[in-house]
């Protein structure tokens, strides 16, 4: 079985501030760029049977700082649609809806957490089938959904998994199980 390697999009103006970003294509910042590139030194070398990254700027941007332009577009990967809450900070949202989360309550205008669960199952199964390892290039909370869903769990315990910007992070198989092996890294 082959491994599932995450990259999480360098910073942006946006995620620094903590405001929800899905359908805004925000750029990196200097410093997103920057840790981009030493994504590189950690890939090097490393053969990959599939290459996918969302459509966003900041993740194909990401993707060729990390020596990856040529990886294949997918829509699959795009970041959760947090509708009306999209540039809103959790914060903010919650002034209204009180210990809001987007893995507890819906986003009105968005996508529900089983329309994010089933397109990200879809990215599952193409690493699944892809003959080897699997390098992902995205967005804070689709690649936690997609962790979640590796794992075999509900897309609700994506909230489990925190995930910094331009990290790496790595999930395959203990034996024939679905195992986390690296995070955040």
């Amino acid at each position: 079985m082959g491994e599932a390697w995450l990259v999480r999009h360098g910073a942006t103006e946006w995620s620094e501030a903590g405001r929800h970003t899905s359908t805004t294509d925000v750029p990196l910042t200097p410093a997103g760029e920057d840790a981009a590139r030493t994504i590189a030194a950690r890939l090097q070398g490393h053969d990959f049977a599939l290459v996918l990254t969302s459509p966003m700027t900041r993740a194909r941007r990401t993707a060729a700082l990390a020596g990856f332009a040529s990886a294949a577009v997918d829509d699959d990967l795009r970041e959760w649609d947090y509708g009306d809450y999209e540039g809103v900070t959790t914060e903010e949202i919650r002034e209204s809806v009180p210990g809001w989360t987007v893995f507890s309550h819906p986003c009105p205008g968005g996508e529900t957490a089983s329309q994010v669960g089933a397109r990200l199952d879809r990215v599952v199964a193409r690493c699944r089938g892809a003959g080897g390892d699997a390098l992902l290039f995205g967005h804070g909370h689709a690649l936690r959904v997609l962790a979640a869903r590796w794992l075999g769990l509900p897309v609700e315990d994506g909230r489990l998994f925190v995930l910094q910007t331009a990290t790496l992070s790595v999930l395959g198989d203990e034996r024939e199980t679905p195992a986390l092996l690296r995070w955040n890294s």
